[in-house]
């Protein structure tokens, strides 16, 4: 294995023992089946129609998903490196994705085909508890911004936002304003106003 793979498999090591203390011997299986892909800004990973089959995680870039409803387009959730992500519905369900996987830069990412994880998933036990963690921090997050969306008040959302919203200041610094207040549901313009007006308060 070149030297730039064993770094790779470091960044999935570190980023397992975040989760769950996992040693050499349980996490050599893992490394065998993980996979690296470079793309290219604007790339579709996964489109719509397509099924899911993996789980990826973000070694640089910028992964951004969202739906298309009626010609517009709404965010689902963005992942930067160290931030894991898949289209939950159509991997559990093997169904025709209603999201798009675009990467906003030029992005590298590290990921495990669904048939590899099954497989871990039965005879690894520290990657089952790993992976049941990882699931269980998405979708708090997703919950939460769910609440979030539900305020009609942009100004509560915006505060929700980074109260709870675990994610919420590497957002901030890496993500176009604009893509933040699709985020939340708001326009540009107002994202703006409501941004000021918090940073008045403090």
């Amino acid at each position: 294995m070149d030297q730039d793979f064993s770094s790779e498999k470091n960044i999935l090591f570190n980023f397992f023992n975040q989760v769950y203390p996992i040693t050499e011997t349980d996490f050599e299986p893992l490394a065998k089946v993980m996979k690296k892909k470079k793309i290219k800004k604007g790339e579709i990973l996964l489109n719509l129609g397509q099924i899911e089959t993996k789980t990826s995680l973000v070694l640089k870039g910028f992964i951004h998903q969202y739906v298309i409803i009626e010609d517009n387009l709404f965010t689902i959730d963005f992942s930067l490196a160290g931030m894991s992500f898949n289209n939950f519905t159509s991997y559990m369900e093997n169904s025709p994705s209603n999201q798009i996987q675009e990467a906003i830069t030029d992005s590298e990412i590290l990921y495990f085909e669904k048939e590899d994880i099954e497989k871990l998933l039965l005879k690894n036990h520290p990657f089952s508890y790993i992976y049941t963690k990882l699931f269980e921090q998405v979708h708090l997050e997703r919950e939460k911004r769910s609440l979030l969306l539900q305020h009609k008040n942009a100004s509560k959302k915006y505060e929700l936002f980074l109260d709870t919203i675990t994610k919420s200041k590497v957002f901030l610094e890496q993500v176009p304003q604009k893509l933040i207040a699709n985020y939340l549901g708001i326009t540009p313009e107002t994202y703006s106003r409501v941004k000021k007006e918090y940073l008045k308060k403090r």
